[in-house]
């Protein structure tokens, strides 16, 4: 039996680290635009693309394997962790940082040249983005905005412009029947969808239509979103809401998870808004089911070595000896698929950060947000060591960026 004082003592420790999380984030991976990017050297160095490198589609039209891949992405679900912060110790602070993160989140909506497009980040010149975002990109931009309101957090004016703009923006993909607008440069006119019937896709349509009627009122939002539930599609003939009963699942099983991360947080988001006792049971059944699921890759942390000295490549151009015109969005994920297939070779440090710390942090997240609390204490211990085993200010990605999340969840149900 651990006495109190132990207990103590090893809250303490959680508590600094993540404490060095935080400084390290705001020290080297936000940037002036106030997007959080996804690597630096350890002085918050960086090659930021340059308009001509996006619009000619380099490294990919995707922008993936860049220092700006992900910035909706992680701006938004950053968003979760620093909500919790505040609304914990409620310093300004911190309201100032979340404010900053909400509004490098509508600049991120400003960007595009068509309807409905949220930028992963910008090149030099500040305006242009990569040529394709994603539903993995646009899903967390409205959660991280929906998080922000909900914590009361911005005043009147910031408010009715965040909803004016999530409005602009839920109506473009319902013109597009929820398909992926990109840029008008784009290799084609659309990147993936929110209308599929899986982990991917399910979770994060039902959040948007819920969070679409709660904040506006608008009827349109609540019957389209009992309307999807039901609907029944894909190979298995699911309906959307069994599929998140069912918890985190891939069609096509994955080394690492870390991107399920963006529908736990839908989910999860959905049995807080929910009032319908049958509707947020399904969801609370399926945020144990994806902690359950997502358990065994918080125990990752331990293969994480301290002292690894391995090579981490921060010239990311160096891809482009393998790039090529692209001329559909499959062209688009080959070019891309090869460029990676090098980039494992060429920053073997790259593996090491993104397999041993990141996954299981993200692991770790979706373990924290169950409803039952007893599963959760089941996995504290290894959660701890996740959270106490790197040092923040020694890693060159900021994936690690989950670890405040993390722990205010579990302090914190």
């Amino acid at each position: 039996m651990i006495s109190e004082e132990t207990n103590r003592l090893w809250e303490a420790n959680d508590s600094l680290n993540v404490e060095k999380a935080h400084q390290e984030i705001w020290r080297r991976f936000i940037d002036e635009h106030a997007i959080l990017i996804d690597f630096a050297d350890f002085d918050g160095r960086f090659d930021r693309p340059t308009a001509a490198e996006f619009r000619e589609n380099k490294p990919n039209a995707l922008g993936w394997w860049t220092p700006t891949e992900n910035g909706s992405m992680f701006n938004g679900l950053y968003l979760d962790g620093i909500c919790q912060r505040w609304m914990h110790r409620r310093n300004e602070a911190d309201r100032q940082k979340a404010k900053r993160l909400a509004q490098g989140l509508l600049f991120l909506a400003s960007v595009g040249d068509t309807p409905g497009f949220i930028g992963r980040g910008v090149a030099t010149d500040g305006k242009t983005p990569p040529a394709m975002g994603s539903n993995d990109q646009t899903s967390p931009w409205f959660y991280g905005l929906w998080r922000y309101l909900d914590t009361g957090m911005p005043d009147p004016p910031e408010r009715r412009q965040i909803i004016a703009k999530m409005t602009e923006v839920a109506n473009a993909l319902l013109a597009n029947t929820w398909r992926l607008p990109t840029m008008s440069y784009a290799p084609a006119r659309f990147r993936n969808s929110f209308a599929t019937f899986n982990w991917e896709g399910a979770p994060r349509l039902l959040f948007i239509l819920k969070a679409m009627h709660q904040l506006t009122g608008d009827a349109k939002w609540d019957q389209l979103y009992h309307e999807a539930a039901r609907e029944v599609g894909g190979e298995a003939k699911r309906s959307r809401l069994q599929i998140c009963v069912e918890g985190m699942k891939f069609d096509v099983p994955k080394q690492f998870r870390w991107t399920g991360v963006s529908s736990t947080v839908d989910v999860r988001a959905l049995w807080e808004m929910e009032k319908d006792p049958v509707l947020r049971k399904a969801y609370e059944d399926g945020l144990n089911a994806s902690a359950r699921s997502a358990a065994s890759g918080i125990t990752l942390w331990h293969q994480f070595d301290l002292n690894d000295q391995k090579t981490f490549l921060h010239d990311w151009r160096t891809l482009n000896q393998w790039w090529k015109p692209q001329h559909s969005e499959q062209d688009a994920l080959d070019v891309s698929q090869t460029e990676l297939n090098e980039l494992v070779k060429l920053s073997p440090r790259r593996n090491q950060e993104l397999g041993f710390v990141r996954e299981p942090l993200w692991m770790a997240w979706i373990v924290t947000m169950a409803p039952d609390r007893k599963l959760v204490e089941q996995h504290r211990a290894e959660i701890r060591g996740a959270l106490t085993h790197f040092r923040p200010d020694r890693l060159y990605y900021s994936q690690f960026f989950p670890a405040e999340a993390v722990w205010f969840r579990l302090q914190h149900p």
